[in-house]
């Protein structure tokens, strides 16, 4: 389950979520080469990924920083440029350019250390931008629950695309960290699952205060729990590919 879109455009330029995306892979395309030489790399991510070993011996605290900024590959990457691209600009829209971007680095940090706490010892870089934007999606679902979000439905070979309200596709989505994160390790998978969980429920949490200056459940009663604006509309485009009768 891939979300694809959602149908509600910002109000104006996101340019703090396309920065955020520009430098991702940026730095990305930087160490590429470093891709194949797994010595070269481990090196570079021992520099710049976190890694929880090193901050419980007081070193590498530099880490929850860059790791941030860091991808394991091209679909690591690909899925979490997606997800920022979906859910970002309606945030950066209600918090404005500067409290977007203080949220998302905050929320990122929030992120890192809660998977810190939950394996100290372990010498498994982490790296990835997924535990700030899994922040922006917790403050997506507080502020936007009823936001419809286009979503990817694969099945083996069938594929179907359909809408669903935010706070349905998020909540699975959270749900399924949390179930993840209980029944693996901390890396379980190579994917740390306490790290979105933490950066989750820490972006809700950050997005409380705006939350209420808005109104609360009054905000939710103003915009029936959708972005203020007018909603896209969205249609699939014909295909050209002719049909052949059955005989």
């Amino acid at each position: 389950m891939l979300p694809i879109r959602d149908h509600n455009p910002s109000g104006r330029l996101p340019y703090v979520t396309y920065a955020l995306i520009a430098i991702n892979v940026i730095v990305f395309v930087t160490y590429l080469p470093l891709m194949s030489d797994s010595r070269a790399l481990s090196e570079f991510y021992y520099d710049y990924a976190m890694i929880p070993a090193r901050l419980s011996a007081g070193d590498g605290w530099s880490g929850l920083f860059t790791s941030m900024f860091l991808h394991g590959g091209f679909l690591h990457i690909a899925g979490n440029m997606l997800f920022l691209f979906i859910f970002g600009d309606n945030m950066e829209d209600e918090m404005g350019h500067v409290q977007f971007a203080v949220f998302y680095l905050v929320a990122g940090l929030m992120a890192g250390y809660i998977h810190y706490l939950s394996e100290p010892f372990s010498r498994i870089p982490t790296v990835g931008a997924s535990g700030a934007i899994a922040g922006v999606m917790g403050g997506y679902l507080l502020m936007f629950p009823k936001a419809r979000v286009d979503i990817l439905l694969i099945l083996i070979v069938f594929f179907k695309v359909f809408p669903v309200p935010a706070w349905i596709m998020l909540g699975l989505w959270f749900g399924l960290q949390l179930f993840n994160g209980v029944a693996f390790d901390a890396s379980g998978g190579g994917v740390a699952y306490w790290a979105h969980a933490g950066g989750f429920v820490a972006g809700f949490i950050l997005t409380i205060p705006l939350w209420l200056r808005r109104g609360g459940t009054a905000f939710w009663s103003r915009t029936e729990g959708h972005p203020p604006h007018p909603e896209a509309k969205y249609k699939l485009t014909p295909t050209s590919i002719p049909k052949v009768p059955r005989r």
